[in-house]
């Protein structure tokens, strides 16, 4: 019984064996360091300078698609005065002959004060239109889902109106096409240009960080680990840097237009306002802007983080070539 008792004892006071810890293992590249600070200040204003390339795109795009909308709902007749013309009646007959064409929904003759205020800006006020052979206008709203006949009813107010001439607005509306056209092909440019760029500046950032860390690439590769290790630890690494960089420049850029909304918002009806209406729009790109913003840093960290995996496995490539015939070895990164 003694015995018993001796032997739990001496077990009771053994000491307890420690838990064996796993180190944790560092990264092969150390998480900060010059060069990738650097490189996230080269993505941030490459991010800035495309999400800012596509947001004005959008708003551009967006400002012309209201032109042309606004354009192609009227359409106008001008009747120029003449000796013996009545132009009171010819108006109501130019507005009535238009009016009897299907596709037409609404007439409006612009009257005296009304035609004064649009001269205004070049001719002063006061002025008295039956002293000036100036131009009247009735101003036809049309269906722009089914246009009237424009060739019927332009030789209709030839015969019943001579001196009446129809204006369309197929030519603005032709150049407002044109110039978004122009300007989505430039934007898209530039785009291009802003994302060959950080490719390139990325290829060279990696190809700078496997210099850099070059031995250690080569012992992993020699004690056995495999390319795609490798490889997947360089892409982690320029993928935060590359989330980092796009997500400021593009969060700054989504402010910028914030910022100018606001300011348009509430500085109206001043001349500053309207000419930046009158040239850009309204300095919103909208939802769509919005997401393509966002869908453009997405875009820029995975074609960052691509063309890091690209470069990684090239360059173990060229190792594996070195090795296999030292004579190969001029023109590559020394080790």
């Amino acid at each position: 019984m003694n015995e018993i008792t001796r032997i739990k004892s001496d077990k009771k006071a053994a000491p307890r064996r420690t838990e064996m810890r796993v180190r944790p293992t560092a990264p092969i590249l150390p998480p900060t360091n010059i060069q990738g600070t650097a490189l996230i200040v080269v993505i941030a204003i490459m991010a800035f300078l495309a999400c800012l390339t596509f947001g004005a795109v959008t708003m551009v795009r967006a400002t012309a698609a209201g032109w042309q909308s606004q354009i192609s709902r009227e359409i106008t007749i001008q009747i120029k005065p003449s000796e013996g013309l009545d132009m009171d009646a010819a108006l109501q007959t130019a507005k009535t002959l238009a009016l009897s064409f299907v596709g037409t929904t609404q007439g409006t003759i612009m009257d005296d004060a009304a035609t004064a205020r649009l001269l205004e800006p070049w001719l002063g006020t006061g002025l008295d239109l039956e002293e000036l052979p100036v131009p009247r206008l009735v101003i036809i709203t049309i269906d722009e889902q089914n246009p009237p006949d424009f060739a019927a009813m332009r030789d209709l107010l030839s015969k019943e109106v001579p001196q009446a001439f129809l204006d369309d607005h197929r030519t603005w509306v032709d150049r407002l096409v044109s110039m978004a056209s122009t300007t989505v092909w430039i934007g898209t440019g530039v785009l291009i240009l802003v994302f060959t760029a950080m490719v390139l500046t990325v290829v060279f950032a990696t190809r700078g960080a496997i210099s850099g860390n070059r031995h250690i690439v080569e012992v992993l590769h020699f004690v056995g680990a495999e390319s795609s290790f490798v490889a997947r630890e360089f892409q982690k690494h320029f993928l935060k840097i590359s989330l980092k960089g796009s997500a400021a420049g593009s969060a700054v850029a989504a402010i910028l237009f914030a910022v100018l909304g606001a300011w348009q918002a509430s500085s109206r009806a001043t001349p500053e306002s309207d000419q930046a209406m009158a040239l850009f729009g309204a300095f919103s790109p909208g939802v769509i802007g919005y997401v393509g913003i966002f869908a453009t840093m997405i875009l820029i960290a995975l074609l960052t983080t691509l063309t890091a995996r690209l470069t990684v496995m090239k360059t173990i490539d060229e190792i594996d070539l070195v090795r296999s015939d030292p004579a190969r070895s001029d023109g590559l990164p020394a080790s």
